[in-house]
């Protein structure tokens, strides 16, 4: 979804195509989103912040629930992709861990992007009766948290971490980490001290002062 950079038409009157740039709707539906979470956005916020009429915005995205999850898959696109593919390629854990935990401590506080996670902070003032928003947010962290696993495992196949690594656990530890990052970055701290505290994340692996990257 990241790759939806262009001229979307809807019908608009008598069949006059109203134009505009999906991935900008997108920027500024999430910036409301993050601002001001799922339930509290109102529709009315939301086509105001886009620029678009309600008829045109349910047109291209269909309600609210599906605007919402198309801006986080924009967001988890548009910031996270590179990052975990690179954290994936690269071969030495050691520095895969500490080089991802300080790129989202940037990500986190760019001025281009919502300042913490939207999975984790926009999603927050979700109800029990948004099952389709709950789901797909929850299966965002499980994909987060698997790919940390996965990593740690080949980790093991490697030979840089030791058979009865705790990979579970780590995973684990990894993905609230992560989360904890994105709340630390919204109540305020200064890059250096989330880029400090991102620090910490290689140290939760085995053996770490023999391996620190």
């Amino acid at each position: 979804m990241g790759n939806n950079a262009y001229p979307h038409e809807v019908q608009r009157g008598k069949g006059r195509p109203r134009s505009f740039d999906r991935e900008e709707a997108l920027r500024k539906a999430l910036d409301v989103f993050w601002r001001r979470g799922y339930e509290p956005a109102s529709m009315t916020e939301l086509c105001q912040a886009m620029g678009i009429n309600a008829p045109s915005v349910y047109a291209a995205f269909g309600n609210k629930s599906r605007l919402f999850l198309e801006a986080v898959h924009f967001y988890e696109d548009t910031y996270w992709k590179a990052p975990s593919q690179k954290f994936i390629k690269e071969p030495d854990l050691y520095r895969a861990v500490n080089d991802f935990f300080q790129e989202s401590a940037r990500i986190l506080l760019s001025p281009d992007s919502p300042c913490g996670c939207m999975v984790v902070l926009a999603a927050i003032n979700v109800s029990d009766d948004a099952e389709e928003i709950t789901k797909s947010i929850r299966e965002l962290r499980f994909a987060t948290k698997k790919m940390f696993a996965d990593r740690l495992i080949r980790g093991i196949t490697d030979g840089q971490l030791p058979e009865n690594a705790d990979v579970p656990a780590l995973a684990g530890a990894f993905n609230t980490m992560l989360e904890g990052l994105s709340i630390q970055a919204r109540d305020g701290l200064s890059q250096s001290e989330l880029e400090h505290i991102a620090s910490h994340a290689v140290r939760l692996l085995p053996d770490w002062e023999r391996s620190r990257p």
